[in-house]
Formats: structure tokens, C-alpha cells, sequence
């Protein structure tokens, strides 16, 4: 295909990424990644792996739980097509995900929720407190209500970082870690290429998938830069003992809890407007501790691994801005705000088909850049 003899840039070496320059590769396309610190080291490192967009589906995102629900489904082929060029792949877990109240208002909240998912026609099921501990008995006894979303996964996010990294550079990608990119650069309203310091690269398409930094890039119009703010998320990382054996993710109205394959269980995570500071806090940290102890008691005496924050890529409208943008070969896959990890595959095979084909299917309508102009 004519296409594949062109060279694309992506500025930006998180899941996503990663993910868009190992297709293109794999395709037999010419791409290199620029990344200005470490791959994957900022909000795709800092997730818990979610795969929920049944959890997560909220009363006016019906658009953006079927893009999640796409993507679930395509999590199955991406790591297929992923293990036949990397030895160590996640586990896709479909451990679904159990949702629990403790008190009166929690169960009214819960009802309204499940309503929804009912009127959505979700594989979904309210129950009770006694019923959640059968699902989970490590659950308080103050758990009084729950909802069971079985088609609900999850995935180790860091794990998958890496399995992409290696994929991208086994299928002849580039990657440059710790050069950032300046600018853009174009010419007759057309990319032309990119500046990082004081070098200047040719490139015949710009993919810019460079989480709550897209904004900051120059060379862009101001009218068709990304929407795009940070949004704090600060996580907690428990050890897994035999004193608390947690099954799969838990989620209460004020944190949520995921067991990962590697031993660890992580406990997130709070939304914070604090501007690109990423340290994190000790409100924070206590506000996650004590909630999660509040839903299962026996987390009290697990050793504590690390405390950390990212930065999620939020846009005006907290969907993601997926396709080519009114500059011809410059594209966005950016602004996943707390669905990076889950939209991975749809964005990544979406945006490469639109890349090389100039194809987009109908329902990337609701998230393309064109909204915001």
C-alpha cells in the first residue's frame, strides 16, 4: 500500500502510543515514538487496569460505554496479536466487578444505578449485602447492599505497557524516550514535521497521543489545539498476604480495589484539579486507606508497596478526541480522562485503519476532534 512507504511521528510513549505505533509497525509503516520522560511512566503506569465501562457508564455517557463495550471486546485480539511477538502478555481477567453501599444512602444510589444499566439492558444484578459476601467474603459486615456487573474485566496495565514497548521495537518501530517534542511544524496547512530541542524531523503524519500535555504543543492553531486539563489520581499499592485474599474489584462510591496478577492489590483513586502536580498526599493517601478499610476490614495489616499519582488526560467533555484533525495528517488520540487503559484497542485499531485507509466507522462520530472547533 502506498501509504505504508510514509513516515509517521507519535509524540507521546504511553498505552496508547505505544499501542498506535506498534500496529502501524506491525503493518510495515516507518513510525517513530517520541516520549519526553519515561514510556509509559505517567498515567499509564500510574491505572489500575480497569476494564469497567459497565461500572463506569454514567447517565449521560451512553456514546462512551459503547465505545468502552467495543473495546472490551477487542482486548481478546489485541493480545493475541500481542503474544505472537512478545513472550510475557497479561492476563485478561474477567473477574467482573462487585459495587457496594454501607448505608442507606449508598443503597439508594445503587438502586439508581442499577435501574440504569437495567434500562440499558446490562447483564447486571442488585443484591444484597449477605449475597455480596458470598461473592466476596472478605466484605465488612457494615456492607449492606451491592451491585454484580459480571462482564466487567480488568488487566495489569504495567505489564501491558511493557509487552507493547518491546512489540513496538521487535516490529521495527523507534522509539526516542526523553526528547521532547517542541512543536509541530507545517507547511501550506499540512503537517510537515516536528521540532524537539534544537532538531527538526520530517514527518508526513503527527499522531498526538501525549495525554494532559497535548495542549501544551506549539504549531497548533489555538482553535484546533485539544481541550485537554490534568486531572490528579492518586493510587495506593498494597501487598497481597494470605490475610486478605481478595478476589476480584471491588468498588464503593469512594474508591474502588483491584487485585493484580502480580501480587498486589492497588486502591484509587481520587480526582483532584491541582494543575500538572502529581505528588502525592497524605489526605489523599489516608482518604483511599480508609475507605477501602471501610469495605474490606483486613487491609489494615497489608505491608504498603508504593504511593503514587499520575495525571489523567481530561477533555472539555471527558471523552476522547480520536481522529484527524482539520490540519490534514495531523491526528489526536488523547483526552481517554479515566478510560486510557480500557479504550486502548478501540482508539489503537480505530485510528490506524483511519491513518492508513481513511477509513472511520460512524460511531467515532461523538469523539472525533471536528466538536471542539
Amino acid at each position: 500500500m502506498q501509504n505504508k512507504s510514509q513516515h509517521i511521528a507519535i509524540i507521546g510513549g504511553g498505552i496508547i502510543g505505544l499501542g498506535i505505533g506498534w500496529q502501524l509497525a506491525r503493518r510495515g509503516v516507518e513510525v517513530t515514538v517520541f516520549e519526553k520522560g519515561r514510556a509509559g511512566g505517567e498515567a499509564s503506569w500510574v491505572a489500575a487496569g480497569m476494564l469497567a465501562p459497565y461500572a463506569e457508564v454514567g447517565f449521560e455517557e451512553i456514546d462512551l460505554m459503547k465505545l468502552g463495550q467495543r473495546s472490551l471486546q477487542l482486548y481478546p485480539q489485541l493480545l493475541d496479536e500481542l503474544s505472537e511477538e512478545v513472550s510475557s502478555v497479561p492476563v485478561f481477567d474477567r473477574c467482573g466487578t462487585l459495587m457496594t453501599g454501607i448505608d442507606r444512602d449508598d443503597t439508594e444510589r445503587l438502586k439508581r444505578l442499577y435501574d440504569f444499566r437495567e434500562e440499558l439492558e446490562l447483564s447486571v444484578e442488585l443484591i444484597t449485602g449477605t449475597e455480596a459476601r458470598a461473592r466476596e467474603p472478605l466484605l465488612s459486615p457494615n456492607v449492606v447492599s451491592g451491585i454484580w456487573l459480571p462482564e466487567d474485566s480488568q488487566i495489569d496495565n504495567r505489564k501491558l505497557v511493557q509487552a507493547l514497548r518491546k512489540a513496538l521495537e521487535q516490529a521495527g518501530g523507534k522509539l526516542r524516550e526523553k526528547t521532547k517534542v517542541e512543536k509541530i511544524k507545517t507547511r501550506n496547512s499540512s503537517v510537515e514535521g516536528i521540532v524537539t530541542g534544537n532538531s527538526e524531523y520530517a514527518f508526513d503524519k503527527v499522531v498526538v497521543a501525549a495525554g494532559c500535555w497535548s495542549q501544551q504543543l506549539a504549531g497548533i492553531p489555538e482553535r484546533f489545539r485539544p481541550p485537554i486539563r490534568p486531572v490528579k489520581g492518586q493510587v495506593v499499592t498494597l501487598e497481597k498476604t494470605d490475610d486478605c485474599p481478595l478476589k476480584g474489584t471491588v468498588r464503593s462510591p469512594r474508591m474502588y480495589m483491584v487485585p493484580k496478577e502480580d501480587g498486589t492489590i492497588r486502591l484509587g483513586a481520587t480526582s483532584e484539579e491541582k494543575g500538572f502536580d502529581k505528588r502525592p498526599t497524605a489526605g489523599g493517601q489516608k482518604e483511599l486507606l480508609e475507605d477501602g478499610w471501610e469495605i474490606v476490614p483486613s487491609i489494615f495489616d497489608l505491608p504498603l508497596v508504593e504511593t503514587i499519582a499520575g495525571l489523567r488526560p481530561a477533555s472539555r467533555d471527558h471523552a476522547p478526541i480520536i481522529g484527524e484533525t482539520n490540519i490534514p495528517g495531523l491526528f489526536y488520540a488523547t483526552g481517554h480522562y479515566r478510560h486510557g487503559i480500557l479504550l486502548t484497542p478501540v482508539t489503537v485499531y480505530t485510528l490506524v485503519d483511519e491513518i492508513l485507509d481513511g477509513t472511520v466507522p460512524p460511531w467515532m462520530k461523538p469523539f472525533r476532534p471536528q466538536r471542539f472547533s
